[in-house]
């Protein structure tokens, strides 16, 4: 069939790519492999967050007493858990089926590769068809990276897309990583009982986050009993016996550590092998696909979003670089993306929220800043919540007041940080955060306290 645009992969770039070219009156087709809504829907963000949900209702069940309630032989059902987790994506992945009948996208399942002359190849289990598209978005996402000398087999050294449904619960973990998945997968297991061992190869967890984030989330996890080793890799993996034996160069020596089950969350490699990239002359870099402001590539009618691109491979990047892309293809005139404006979180407990840069950035860029800390042990909504760790961090210029960056720790502050977000893309000031009169008693308070306190002007420290 002859379509207006062509999207190849439905997750969260594809998928909205998909939805905001129809809205915009094209003739739209998405290609999918799997499952619609990609690894986000079905792999990543969301079945992830349904099983942190779980251990942090196991969490509360095991502090009960501290809210004044008593809970007797409170037990977590892993098969139960997971079984949870798998019904929430997958009725998240009929929900993008309703978006796509909705906004009239034609839905063509198989593997596609690029064939040339704006044609696209689809293979579905043999049976093989031809689609054609003026205009062809690539959003074929990545995978768990894997390690040379440590071979992802997902019985023994799992990536994320096993750690989500192992067959039974291990007593063991080594986590290899402490990135968001890394530090997410440790928080779950942790809390449900396993023994879980992070190992870092940096000097610190969480090496793209704030410093004080790091420490502050570093107590808190060996508060919880989970080790950490930094400046340490896995060397080697041995997985000949029951379990697995994982050598470990630290920088004291080489240590063993026995464990049932290893996971390898080092990161993620792109999904550009084998879809016509090279043959149709597509120009590539690293493993990602070189792109304009509006994600062209240097062929006509092709472009590419999302992990496959420069950026970070987050969800809600690959959407927005979506609505963009086929913006600009229906003859919009959308900004580009400002790549120093994109929050990151991590979904633990307490979670991680950031935006902007850190004060170590800034130091090296020669600001000079006003840093503003506020800390929830201080916040009266915190403590009426029994959730006391963490704090907000604020970083200002100090000339013009701009705000650089937003650092957070805390319960619920990955629901926090989109305030700094459009303030920051309001180009608001700090005086404008303290004067903005916040709710009480919130944790979004401590905000404006953490502003305040840059000034000289907070009130409850």
């Amino acid at each position: 069939m002859k379509f207006d645009v062509i999207v190849v992969g439905s997750g969260p770039g594809g998928y909205v790519a998909a939805i905001r070219a129809s809205q915009l009156g094209k003739k739209v087709a998405i290609i999918e492999k799997s499952e619609l809504g990609g690894v986000c829907l079905n792999w990543g963000c969301i079945p992830t967050k349904a099983l942190l949900k779980s251990a942090q209702v196991f969490d509360y069940l095991n502090h009960a007493a501290d809210y004044g309630i008593t809970v007797n032989n409170q037990s977590a059902d892993f098969d139960a858990i997971i079984k949870r987790s798998r019904g929430v994506a997958n009725g998240m992945s009929k929900g993008i089926e309703f978006l796509m009948k909705k906004n009239k996208i034609t839905v063509v399942k198989g593997f596609a590769k690029l064939a040339g002359n704006k044609k696209v190849d689809v293979d579905n289990n043999g049976a093989k068809e031809t689609h054609e598209a003026d205009h062809i978005i690539v959003a074929t996402g990545g995978r768990s990276r894997e390690l040379p000398n440590i071979k992802i087999d997902g019985k023994k050294i799992v990536g994320y897309h096993d750690a989500m449904i192992l067959p039974k619960q291990p007593k063991t973990m080594v986590i290899m990583g402490s990135g968001a998945i890394g530090i997410e997968f440790a928080y779950f297991y942790a809390t449900l009982g396993t023994k879980v061992t992070i190992v870092e190869f940096m000097p610190r967890i969480l090496p793209v986050e704030d410093e004080e984030v790091s420490k502050t989330m570093e107590k808190i996890y060996k508060k919880r009993g989970i080790e950490i080793m930094t400046e340490s890799s896995v060397e080697s993996v041995d997985t000949k016996g029951d379990g697995c034996k994982v050598s470990v160069k630290t920088k004291t020596g080489v240590v063993v550590l026995d464990c049932e089950i290893v996971l390898s969350a080092v990161g993620l490699s792109t999904n550009i092998e084998g879809i016509g990239l090279e043959e149709a002359g597509v120009k590539t870099d690293k493993g990602k696909v070189i792109v304009d402001d509006y994600y062209k590539t240097n062929i006509e009618g092709v472009y590419a979003i999302g992990d496959i691109v420069h950026g970070p491979a987050l969800a809600h990047v690959a959407s927005a670089e979506g609505i963009i892309c086929a913006e600009k293809i229906a003859g919009e005139n959308p900004h580009p993306l400002n790549y120093g404006n994109i929050p990151g979180c991590t979904y633990c407990h307490p979670e991680i929220a950031s935006v902007g840069i850190t004060e170590a950035q800034a130091k090296e860029k020669g600001i000079e800043v006003k840093i503003g800390r506020f800390p929830f042990s201080a916040s009266g909504k915190a403590n009426a919540s029994g959730a006391k760790d963490g704090f907000v961090k604020v970083i200002f210029d100090a000339k013009y007041g701009e705000w650089l960056g937003c650092h957070m720790v805390g319960e619920g502050v990955t629901d926090m940080i989109a305030e700094a977000v459009v303030a920051r893309n309001l180009e608001t000031t700090g005086h404008e955060i303290i004067k903005s009169v916040h709710p009480h008693p919130t944790m979004s308070e401590a905000i404006m306290e953490a502003a305040a306190q840059a000034y000289n002007e907070c009130i409850h420290l």
